[in-house]
């Protein structure tokens, strides 16, 4: 009795989470961007960093962002992005719910070449079919920054390749802020309706 009891207890209490993998070259601003998440999203969280306020990501930073109606858990996964830790990022594809390949808008030389191989690898894989991505153009509050549309063209060859699995590109400053709301209500919306596919855990 008291196993059935606690057993329905956690059912009505637990609440679901959803892992998000961060991806992207080094230098495009996942790190800026999950400090920007947790200033609006958590309480009593520290004021995101000033630009050139954060170092690369060697591993990882986790953190678990709560949202309401319905309350589910964002666990936001900031991977390392430098060539030599790409190859850790499979590792996390098996348990992810989306992904975000976050671009530096302003870095053209790299979206032409290697931003779109690594992007290419990352949706091709087999573990991430089905996986909701999410394009952000970050760094978009700078003045030699590509427009979007000019992004989509580069960008849409591959996400056309995704068929009918949801992604979208959208312009985002994670140093201002712009477009970040947009971004996880997003995340929110794919991840609850991909849940038959992916289903989420439970905490």
């Amino acid at each position: 009795m008291y196993h059935l009891a606690k057993g329905l207890y956690f059912q009505v209490t637990s609440k679901e989470e959803y892992s998000v993998l961060l991806l992207g070259l080094d230098n495009a601003g996942k790190t800026t961007l999950l400090e920007k998440v947790k200033s609006i999203y958590l309480q009593n969280a520290p004021p995101p960093p000033k630009e050139g306020g954060t170092i690369p990501t060697v591993g990882q930073n986790v953190s678990i962002i709560p949202l309401a109606s319905p309350t589910i858990y964002l666990k936001l996964w900031d991977i390392g992005g430098q060539s030599t830790l790409r190859s850790l990022w499979k590792s996390y594809y098996s348990s992810a719910h989306a992904i975000v390949f976050v671009i530096d808008s302003t870095d053209v030389p790299r979206i032409e070449n290697e931003v779109i191989e690594v992007l290419k690898e990352v949706v091709e894989h087999e573990e991430t079919e089905g996986v909701p991505v999410l394009v952000l153009a970050n760094k978009q509050d700078r003045e030699e920054s590509l427009e979007i549309a000019q992004l989509k063209e580069v960008v849409n060859p591959i996400v056309v390749k995704l068929g009918a699995r949801d992604s979208r590109v959208l312009p985002v400053s994670a140093l201002e802020g712009t477009g970040v709301k947009e971004a996880v209500e997003w995340l929110k919306t794919r991840v609850m309706w991909n849940k038959e596919s992916r289903p989420p855990t439970m905490r």
